[in-house]
């Protein structure tokens, strides 16, 4: 038989705490400046396929044979997805899903766990819908290298959402220097 460790809470969901890291007296806007930068650029690579795939001309050879494949509206619903996940899981309280005392209902915490999930199951989504999009529409058909390109970059969007809503996540539940936690 063994005995709960010192500092369990059986309130807890995970065992392991929240991360904390150290990376100096800007750690916060460090974070958040990178998570803005990754979502510029997750969005700015999709948007050069979709501009690439507006603007693409026949071979030169055989200028009566149109280009074989478009982004079409089903390319931007992973994105889409994705986006909707990273904005759930952001607008969530952190402090309502460590379970701090202190909000009238009990309900909150469980409320704001299943919002969490709802959050990252979307983003998961728009990363499988990005893969599998890779797969059957430009893979399975064979396109040349220049048509491919639309998929790696739709599935290169949302894997950097992803990421980009992970850094945030951190950043924003780090503490600044000079921020007081005051409690009744």
């Amino acid at each position: 038989m063994s005995f709960p460790r010192s500092d369990y809470d059986p309130r807890r969901v995970c065992l392991n705490p929240f991360p904390e890291f150290n990376i100096g007296k800007h750690r916060r806007t460090i974070g958040i400046y990178l998570a803005g930068a990754l979502f510029a650029l997750a969005n700015w690579t999709f948007l050069d396929a979709a501009i690439l795939s507006a603007h693409a001309h026949p071979p030169y050879d055989e200028p009566q044979i149109p280009p074989p494949v478009h982004v079409t509206f089903v390319d931007w619903v992973p994105g889409i997805c994705s986006l909707l996940g990273m904005l759930i899981i952001n607008i969530i309280d952190k402090d309502r899903i460590k379970g701090d005392d202190g909000f009238g209902d009990p309900g909150a915490v469980w409320r704001a766990r299943l919002f969490l999930f709802i959050g990252f199951a979307c983003m998961a989504g728009g990363l499988a819908g990005s893969v599998s999009l890779l797969v059957l529409k430009y893979i399975m058909h064979d396109y040349p290298e220049q048509y491919t390109y639309y998929g790696y970059a739709n599935v290169s969007q949302n894997v950097a959402l992803m990421l980009s809503a992970v850094v945030l996540w951190i950043a924003q539940s780090v503490h600044e220097e000079y921020d007081y936690q005051l409690s009744l």
